[in-house]
């Protein structure tokens, strides 16, 4: 194997995707010099496999189905999606999968960029493997950060591995239309890839072992996703077990404790695990396959030098949350670096706290479900003393517009001492769009009785506010 020699950097970042990019480009603009260590695309997970494809693929379900609960354009819509159409589409949000641009993005940012598998080798040190076998050792003056996020879990069910399923990985990036497919997951990434493939033309079948959809979230939400899917055409079996499966020429057949289901493709969706497992965390006292432990700053627990930002801590897995680490993470180096003191004290520009209490996520599914801050069962477990203030989004005179017969449901958690928003969860069309004032109303912990100044324009649907207060106030 032959080397290519050393090269030393304040920072050495392994993983170039959305999270590993952040965090190299706060170092730069804080003067320090970094380098990207990739082994495939340059922008990551969500550039290729998951947020951007998977949503590009959902946008004309969602459009038809605005589109058919408005009378009058509703008999615009004679035909259904043009797959072909949606498939290319969802490509050039890709960009064909291929990075050149992203790359293009590193060097103008004046951040380096290696191409191979990078190991930790011990204090501060990285080996990069090229794809040649040609190795380079890094080191970092100050910090390696690890942001190689996580990838598809799949669970240990007989016969599972050897036929080879889908992970969201390839049900993203799919070229043909299959004609059945069968899930494995009823979480935000099942449900979301059942309602994308079932609004072009597949017959999907969704198994969930537990009693509901989207179990993180309210019940309310997993109730009207499940309706929504049903009348779709998914046939959503909940509380069913998968406990083998096996291909039969073309077909995957999975048996279940509800009898045997057959398809042309299987998706796993249960979940991610940590990539740790060859990185060398074990060179520094880690195990591999687990998720880092690390404090507010990202720093890897009692080893200063290293930080785990992103899905690689498992703190919280969204492309938002982990870029918002990699923000705080990247400043707190820089200000280490110049011997500042890095305060750890609650909403400092250096630590993450936001994915403790106030993490904002959207499931693109139709409904949407839009959530922030904590959950009423959350608020319960936690023993803090709450209100669940409920109002239909259908009353508001915004969503009557927006879609005839609109249908959906906000829920408000209400810390009833401090008399601030613990939560908020919106379930409806087009609800993401709301979710950031509640994510500030969350954030900045801002008192009821000042809610009632943030006047909502009418008519929109964000009168849902004005409602809710006034239901609170009674």
């Amino acid at each position: 194997m032959s080397s290519a020699g050393e090269q030393t950097y304040d920072v050495v970042v392994l993983g170039a995707g959305s999270t590993g990019e952040n965090v190299a480009d706060i170092a730069v603009r804080g003067g320090l010099s970094a380098v990207l260590v990739e082994s495939e695309l340059v922008g990551g997970e969500c550039s290729y496999w998951a947020c951007m494809p998977s949503k590009a693929l959902l946008r004309g379900t969602e459009v038809l189905a605005e589109a058919r609960a408005v009378d009058g354009a509703a008999q615009a819509v004679t035909g259904e999606q043009d797959v072909d159409a949606t498939l290319a589409r969802r490509d050039t949000f890709t960009s064909h999968w291929d990075d050149s641009g992203q790359v293009t993005w590193v060097e103008g940012a004046g951040i380096d960029l290696l191409r191979g598998t990078g190991r930790i080798d011990g204090e501060r040190g990285v080996v990069v493997t090229a794809a040649d076998g040609t190795e380079t050792r890094l080191t970092a003056r100050h910090a390696v950060a690890v942001c190689t996020g996580s990838s598809a879990a799949v669970p240990p069910i007989d016969g599972l591995r050897d036929i080879h399923p889908w992970t969201p990985r390839e049900a993203t990036s799919a070229k043909e239309v299959p004609g059945r497919l069968l899930i494995i997951g009823g979480g935000v990434v099942g449900c979301e890839l059942a309602t994308a493939w079932r609004g072009l033309g597949t017959a999907v079948t969704l198994v969930e072992q537990g009693e509901r959809l989207l179990p993180p979230l309210e019940p309310a939400a997993g109730e009207a996703v499940a309706a929504s899917l049903r009348e779709l055409g998914v046939d959503v079996r909940l509380g069913v077990g998968v406990t083998a499966a096996r291909r039969e020429d073309d077909e995957v057949v999975l048996t279940t404790e509800d009898g045997e289901l057959r398809g042309d493709e299987v998706l796993v969706a249960t979940g991610r695990r940590a990539r740790t497992t060859d990185i060398g965390v074990d060179t520094v006292g880690l195990e591999p396959g687990k998720y880092l432990e690390v404090d507010d700053t990202l720093q890897v627990n009692g080893i200063p030098w290293l930080y785990g930002v992103g899905d690689v801590n498992g703190r919280k897995l969204l492309t938002h949350m982990g870029k918002y680490q990699a923000r705080q993470a990247g400043a707190a180096i820089v200000a280490r670096t110049r011997g500042q003191e890095v305060s750890t004290a609650d909403w400092s520009p250096f630590v993450a706290t936001a994915d403790h209490v106030a993490t904002p996520s959207v499931v693109f599914t139709c409904p949407q479900v839009a959530s922030v801050g904590r959950t009423v069962a959350e608020a319960e477990k936690a023993g803090l003393p709450h209100r669940v203030v409920e109002y239909p989004i259908g009353k508001v005179s915004g969503a009557s517009l927006f879609a005839d017969g609109y249908t959906g449901t906000a829920i408000a958690v209400v810390d009833t001492e401090r008399e601030v928003l613990l939560g908020m969860t919106f379930i409806g069309p087009a609800v993401a769009e709301m979710l950031q004032a509640a994510t500030i109303a969350v954030v900045g912990e801002v008192p009821i009785s000042r809610l009632w100044h943030a006047v909502p324009a009418y008519p929109t649907m964000n009168e849902i506010w004005l409602r809710l207060l006034e239901t609170y106030r009674g």
